[in-house]
């Protein structure tokens, strides 16, 4: 039996390597072209009138495609969140934006967890176990913080969770709660993006970096890492007690 589970157990590797095959084939295939404020500039008429004519439909469509690009790992998410804020709002763009880019990092997370096995996430020995039990003690908060910082890669941090053996809803609700400030601001230019491009301009992404807006993103990344600095503080007190 451990002779034909190992036979078949490249099989786990099955859904990461789809993932990046189908991301090898979308560059491949030139399709990057697609997705630039150029083509936006030159089909927005046609995309506001597709979204007028079918909303529900127009926004499952986008947040398929959205989906599937984060899923894939091509580096558009920007660009999506910007379109978005264009076509559906503020505060729908947010939702559609979230929702999709959450569902699509959930599908990285679960191939990478599937590729590395119940064995490897068993593992008890080494500086491997030791890493993933320091992380799993907090895992919400530090996933939060890595993800409430929108310059921290994306792709990376779904497959360091995978790595660290990060619950799937610690995982998931981390994911979702930590990206809404990043994507509502990316969002709220893309809701001006009409103007901007018939001024003939393009929306400054580099506002990512601004103090106003990194600033209070860092504070609440600082936030996020108080139950950790408290858990630590009452483990140092317990441990001064008992050595009394």
């Amino acid at each position: 039996m451990a002779a034909v589970g190992r036979r078949f157990a490249w099989r786990r590797w099955l859904p990461l390597l789809v993932l990046a095959l189908g991301s090898m084939a979308f560059f491949t295939a030139g399709l990057q072209e697609q997705f630039s404020l150029e083509r936006i500039r030159q089909e927005r008429e046609t995309l506001l009138a597709l979204v007028d004519r079918w909303p529900l439909l127009s926004v499952l469509a986008f947040a398929g495609i959205y989906m599937l690009m984060v899923a894939l790992s091509v580096p558009i998410a920007s660009l999506l969140s910007l379109l978005a804020g264009f076509l559906f709002g503020p505060l729908l763009g947010t939702l559609v934006a979230v929702i999709a880019a959450t569902t699509g990092a959930t599908l990285v997370f679960l191939a990478a967890r599937t590729a590395l096995g119940a064995g490897w996430r068993q593992r008890r020995a080494g500086i491997v176990h030791r890493l993933r039990a320091g992380f799993a003690a907090n895992a919400f908060s530090y996933l939060l913080v890595l993800r409430l910082i929108p310059q921290v890669p994306f792709f990376a941090v779904n497959l360091a969770a995978a790595f660290l053996g990060v619950p799937l809803a610690t995982y998931v609700c981390a994911t979702l709660l930590g990206i809404v400030p990043a994507a509502a601001v990316i969002v709220g230019l893309g809701s001006s993006l009409g103007a901007v491009l018939d001024a003939g301009g393009a929306p400054d992404l580099a506002i990512l970096w601004r103090l106003e807006v990194i600033g209070p993103l860092l504070g609440l990344a600082g936030l996020s890492l108080l139950p950790v600095l408290y858990k630590a503080w009452r483990g140092r007190q317990a441990q001064r007690q008992a050595e009394r």
